[in-house]
């Protein structure tokens, strides 16, 4: 199958130009001067007009939890529903997190997510693995996974007794990373004080979903954040924020870059349209904004979109994690400590990143870099995925810059009961989404599959010598 995309403008990393685009099979096969096409219309299988249209490399996402255990129940996205609304919203590759139970391997875990995803995905998907039991075996464990293709271990300086790795773990974790080419991902907050804030508010009668933020202080993100910085500069290894929130860890991260460190970090929409409002929203309407970290008063968007135009923050994710409302984010009525924390954002990330184009907090370029190019290149998947260019491969997105629509839980395709953007006009809009060369989306129609989607088998980061 050839197909010719037509009249549009392609959008890299590195700039905007006319160009229209062959593919053959599943690979882009060139990009060609509008003026001299003309005689391959006629060999193309089939046409796209993209007039008015940007060209662009369909969207990374590195930070998603399909049918993630979480407080006694499962986020309602698994690989079919999760992966076919990340292709509405333009994203045609996510790297997923396997979640090590205490006690178990990480090859079982990883088997277990492989299982998860076969059969169901509609895009390629690769994995990151979470980290919980930091022992010899697991440690010797990390450089076989490195082989197979799972080239990120994540782990959390938070969440105590469930995911929590004590300074030692992570420092024995990033010394493993180091030898074997491994990036460690961390989730930094500091989870001991943490839970602290946490008995002190609940004793105080402070039940509702807005104190979720208010015992999470940037303050213990920053912290965490620099202390992990010192652990990889002791270790000798890079490491990866995960949804970085706050002023206060962007700090720690633009100084540890400023001194030349391999330290790279992931913001996500929320942290650019949510607030602290919304999680004191009247009654229990706070508990659909509940992430860790949570969402900051208003602002440090202004330092997060700094972080992003600078890159001091490398990559835009979702964190992708959605519960219902009804029967799981009401499981913390009463209790804001037990409310499943996470977020439904998967199907709308590029449209809110291109509404800062729109506003002129970034440019198209920056757009395209954050969300699809940078991603490929952390987690060694570039030059296949994250660009328009011959030889790679033709996960390709048609999107109008201008079209306005509003974002609601009546339209997305995400299968969560609500959307954290309720009533959100954002422009931009994609029209046609294709992966590998086949047509997922066109003309407001699903003509994806379950299972067309393969995995993907990563390098390493493409940043590190």
């Amino acid at each position: 199958m050839r197909t010719l995309i037509r009249g549009g403008t392609v959008v890299t990393a590195t700039g905007s130009f006319p160009a229209d685009v062959l593919i053959d099979g599943e690979k882009i096969a060139a990009l060609l001067d509008p003026a001299h096409t003309d005689a391959l219309a006629g060999t193309a299988d089939r046409v796209l007009d993209a007039a008015g249209l940007y060209v662009m490399p369909g969207g990374i996402d590195v930070h998603t939890h399909l049918e993630m255990p979480f407080g006694g129940t499962f986020s309602v996205d698994d690989f079919e529903t999760g992966t076919r609304a990340a292709a509405w919203g333009g994203t045609t590759t996510i790297v997923d997190f396997p979640v090590q139970k205490k006690g178990s391997t990480l090859t079982e875990t990883l088997d277990t997510w492989h299982g998860k995803a076969s059969g169901k995905a509609s895009i390629d998907y690769g994995f990151h693995m979470i980290v919980s039991d930091v022992n010899d075996t697991t440690l010797k464990e990390m450089d076989a996974l490195v082989g197979e293709g799972v080239t990120s271990f994540k782990m959390f300086m938070a969440y105590p007794g469930v995911f929590y790795a004590t300074d030692d773990e992570i420092l024995r974790a990033m010394q493993r990373a180091a030898g074997n080419g491994a990036t460690i991902m961390m989730h930094a907050e500091n989870g001991i004080a943490i839970d602290e804030l946490v008995r002190q508010a609940l004793a105080a009668g402070h039940t509702d979903p807005g104190w979720h933020g208010r015992t999470r202080p940037p303050e213990l993100e920053g912290e965490a954040t620099a202390r992990a910085i010192r652990l990889a500069q002791v270790a000798g290894a890079p490491l990866y924020i995960v949804h970085l929130s706050a002023k206060q860890a962007l700090d720690a991260v633009t100084e540890a870059r400023d001194g030349g460190r391999p330290v790279f970090a992931e913001t996500c929409p929320q942290y650019l349209y949510l607030s602290q409002d919304d999680l004191d929203q009247p009654g229990f309407e706070g508990a659909k904004y509940v992430a860790s970290p949570p969402v900051r008063p208003k602002e440090h968007w202004q330092h997060i979109w700094r972080g992003l135009r600078s890159n001091d923050l490398s990559v835009v994710s979702t964190d992708h994690c959605p519960f219902c409302y009804k029967d799981q984010k009401e499981l913390g009525q009463g209790d804001f400590s037990k409310i499943p924390n996470g977020i439904p954002g998967v199907e709308h990330r590029i449209d809110l990143l291109h509404q800062g184009v729109a506003d002129g907090e970034l440019s198209p370029a920056r757009w395209v870099e954050v969300n699809s190019t940078t991603p490929a290149r952390m987690f060694g998947l570039y030059p296949r995925k994250g660009t328009i260019a011959p030889g790679s491969d033709a996960d390709i997105v048609l999107y109008d810059p201008t079209a306005k629509h509003v974002l609601s839980a009546a339209t997305h395709h995400m299968n969560v009961d609500y959307s954290a953007y309720e009533g959100r006009e954002v422009t931009g809009q994609v029209k046609t989404v294709l992966s590998r060369g086949d047509i997922l989306i066109e003309n407001g129609e699903w003509h994806g599959s379950a299972g067309r989607g393969k995995y993907l088998a990563r390098g390493t980061c493409q940043y590190l010598g």
